[in-house]
This record gives C-alpha cells, sequence and structure tokens, in this order.
C-alpha cells in the first residue's frame, strides 16, 4: 500500500496539521512516512499546502507532480491541484470553499459539507477532523484511533479538552463524505 496526498486550502483551515496528523498516524503504524509542507508569508488567509506520502514500502522520494488523492480545500487549491490527480484517483473537496465543483471524469470526485457541519455543530475548530474523517472513509490508509493518538501526542495538553470533540468530527465526516 502507497498514497500519495496532497492537501491544500487557506492558511487557519487546519491544512498542516491535518497532514501532520495523517503522517503521525502512520508512523504509529509502522508505515513509511512523508510530510512536506509549503506555505509563505500568506499562510494566514492565504494558500497552503502539505504532502503526505503514507506507505508500506521504503518512499524514494517526498517530491511529487501527481497524487493519488487530492483534499482541497478552496476554489484556488482545485484549480491548482485538480489536474496533478492521477487518472483513476481520488479528488475531496469542501463544498463551502469550491464555487466551481471538479469536472475531470477520469478521477472519482467526493464532496463533504465539512464547513458548514463544522459551523452548525458549533465545533469549526474541528473543521479540519471533519475532512479527515472522509478520507479515512474513502482510504482507511490509518486507523481512528491512530489518529487519536497522534492527536493527542500532538496537541498542545491545554487543547485535550478537545479530544472527544475531534474525534466526533472525524465520524460524522466519515458520514457527511458523499461522491459528487
Amino acid at each position: 500500500m502507497k498514497e500519495e496526498i496532497i492537501i491544500s486550502g487557506f492558511g487557519g483551515q487546519g491544512v498542516l496539521s491535518m497532514g501532520k496528523i495523517l503522517a503521525y498516524a502512520g508512523l504509529m503504524e509502522g508505515k513509511e512516512v512523508t510530510w512536506m509542507p509549503a506555505y509563505g508569508p500568506e499562510q494566514r488567509g492565504g494558500t497552503a499546502n502539505v504532502t503526505v506520502i503514507v506507505s508500506d514500502e521504503p518512499i524514494s522520494s517526498p517530491i511529487l507532480s501527481r497524487y493519488d488523492t487530492a483534499i482541497l480545500l478552496n476554489q484556488p487549491s482545485l484549480e491548482k491541484f485538480e489536474p496533478k490527480v492521477r487518472p483513476g484517483g481520488t479528488l475531496i473537496y469542501d463544498g463551502y470553499g469550491i464555487a466551481a465543483p471538479p469536472t475531470r471524469t477520469d478521477i472519482e470526485a467526493w464532496r463533504i459539507d465539512a464547513m458548514d457541519a463544522a459551523a452548525e455543530l458549533k465545533m469549526m475548530k474541528c473543521f479540519n477532523m471533519f475532512v479527515l474523517g472522509a478520507l479515512l472513509k474513502l482510504h482507511p490508509i490509518v486507523s481512528v484511533d491512530n489518529v487519536m493518538q497522534a492527536l493527542r501526542k500532538t496537541l498542545p495538553e491545554r487543547h485535550h479538552d478537545l479530544l472527544p470533540l475531534n474525534e466526533q468530527a472525524i465520524l460524522k465526516g466519515m458520514e457527511l463524505v458523499r461522491r459528487q
């Protein structure tokens, strides 16, 4: 198993931390992982992205030009990375941040209304976990238990009170994802 993933959205949406948690969970399962963030001075409000590779075999390079899966949370990210999803690959997008949905017919496009759910459930700090839940439903490359352990290890202790909400968001994201 090898999954090459790009996660992209506005700075502040939890893109980098989503990738970090996914990579950490992979490490906890004994998998080979890479986590390569990309952001500039526009981190808050500008576009940020992270490439994550989770594999059972050694990874030759963390630099990718094509992806198995793209998680795209805003229109600029969709425009930039939709063409870079391999034919037969998966594209997951948040309905709130995308005005013109994906158009490719040679990939599987999945929509999750994570921002709407996060606002409705008053769980805005967990927005990225709804999206991570969608990914784990479609590609269970790591277990939810290990994601929760990764959260426990990476979140500052002062935020550990949010762990149950994060788990709830992951499980709800698994329910909300639907084919475009």
